[in-house]
């Protein structure tokens, strides 16, 4: 397939939209990073998956220095979920994954001392992060709920540009409370 000018620009005109193979390869990466992000969210908030529900989530996140544990595991625990969510629908891409880079922002800091290999290693929340950085910037190609919304339509650099800065600012601001 030809295009006249960059396949990426987002321009608008259908010879400008992106090619079948980006828009399947952001599809996988977004369905694989969403369902990922979906299952940690109710690992946080349910307990599903093996994970320590609300009340051991909070506890969790008393012993890493958030105050209100409970309430930091509750907001870790809904941006994972809605931002996997957001993610794998590609459904206002850029905010779900400014939501799910957040999260790994504040995940990073407090293990970053474990290594760079899991178990106790950043390997793994690195990838995610990375992943979630790469769909805000490109976003999340023509197979999205976003291609048939308007304003969203033809994704823009500057919308995951504002959505890496919003993530990095909340993170911080976040991480900021800990003592």
């Amino acid at each position: 397939m030809a295009f006249r000018s960059n396949p990426l620009s987002g321009s608008g005109s259908a010879q400008e939209s992106p090619t079948t193979a980006f828009s399947l390869g952001m599809l996988l990466l977004r369905l694989m990073l969403g369902l990922i992000m979906m299952a940690n969210g109710t690992q946080k908030l349910f307990g599903w998956f093996g994970g320590g529900g609300v009340e051991g989530t909070g506890k969790a996140f008393t012993q890493l220095g958030y105050p209100a544990g409970k309430a930091m595991g509750i907001v870790a625990g809904l941006s994972e979920g809605l931002g996997g969510a957001g993610v794998f629908l590609g459904l206002l891409t850029p905010l779900a994954a400014a939501a799910v880079l957040g999260t790994m922002i504040n995940a990073l800091w407090v293990t970053w001392d474990g290594g760079f290999f899991l178990p106790k290693g950043v390997e793994f929340t690195l990838l995610v992060a990375v992943s979630a950085t790469a769909i805000a910037l490109t976003g999340p190609g023509r197979y999205a709920v976003d291609h048939y919304l308007p304003v969203l339509r033809h994704h823009r650099l500057s919308y995951g540009l504002a959505a890496i800065v919003l993530a990095a600012v909340a993170a911080c601001a976040i991480l900021l409370t800990r003592t």
